[in-house]
């Protein structure tokens, strides 16, 4: 079976996207689903925060120019079963280059599906810029579904309501009709506030069993973990977050089915 390609996006910053991304990826990895995580992020976050350093041309800026395949740009993580094309400064300008090409919606896509159907990997998470621009929307239209990060605070339905307005778009569009919103995922939940209870019963009233059962509370290990290239569960094992994000993977790996 072709690879699962699940795009990781919200156009706002500091939501927890990119410790979804790589927490996510390192919790599916450890129940034996071989994954690949893509850094579509210039400022490398992801990259980073996984203990690997930017290099020039290490991300999937040139295969998506038509140099070379993206299967050349994985990196193993350290972490068995896990890989990632890293993100470099260049894959900025995609912003302003992948409008000069016809069919510029779906370069992402066209790039990964060699990848995709290798059956060298079982999912494909992406990590998108915090904004819709051309390489959000790239990954968009590359996605099986779409899982949002939506951290417990009111202003993120505002936020939530624009990114589902885009998918809507997309589809519309035929960049990619067969686009869903595969889940939200509800991400810096304060134990101490009535306001993180109220916006995750706010946001199940609305979108039902899409909302995945766990919720990521926000501690200060998990901030720590990127800024020491480790994930939470090699930085703090015992954490609550990091017994979270494997309860998240348990919820994937069922709802998706997948092997």
């Amino acid at each position: 079976m072709p690879a699962t390609i699940f795009t990781i996006a919200n156009q706002k910053g500091g939501v927890g996207k990119t410790a979804t991304a790589i927490n996510l990826g390192a919790a599916l990895a450890q129940k034996g689903v071989r994954t690949l995580l893509l850094d579509m992020d210039p400022q490398a976050n992801a990259t980073s925060g996984l203990g690997l350093e930017k290099s020039a041309g290490g991300s999937i800026y040139g295969p998506l120019h038509g140099d070379g395949e993206a299967a050349q740009k994985v990196v193993k993580t350290g972490i068995e079963n896990f890989s990632i094309i890293p993100s470099e400064v260049d894959l900025a300008a995609v912003e302003i280059e992948l409008g000069q090409k016809p069919d510029y919606l779906i370069q992402l896509r066209k790039c990964l599906e060699p990848l995709r159907k290798s059956k060298d990997f079982g999912v494909i998470l992406i990590d998108c810029p915090p904004a819709l621009g051309l390489l959000s929307m790239n990954s968009l239209a590359a996605g099986d579904y779409l899982l949002i990060a939506l951290q417990c605070e009111y202003l993120a339905m505002e936020g939530l309501g624009q990114i589902l307005s885009v998918v809507e778009k997309l589809r519309e569009a035929g960049a990619n009709p067969d686009l869903q919103l595969g889940g939200i995922l509800m991400t810096m939940f304060d134990v101490r506030t009535n306001l993180s209870r109220q916006v995750v019963d706010e946001v199940r009233e609305h979108f039902g069993d899409i909302v995945f059962s766990s919720v990521i509370p926000r501690t200060i290990r998990l901030g720590e973990a990127p800024s020491f290239g480790k994930t939470i569960f090699q930085y703090d094992a015992l954490n609550p977050a990091a017994t979270a994000y494997k309860n998240v993977a348990a919820e994937v790996r069922e709802r998706f089915d997948l092997k």
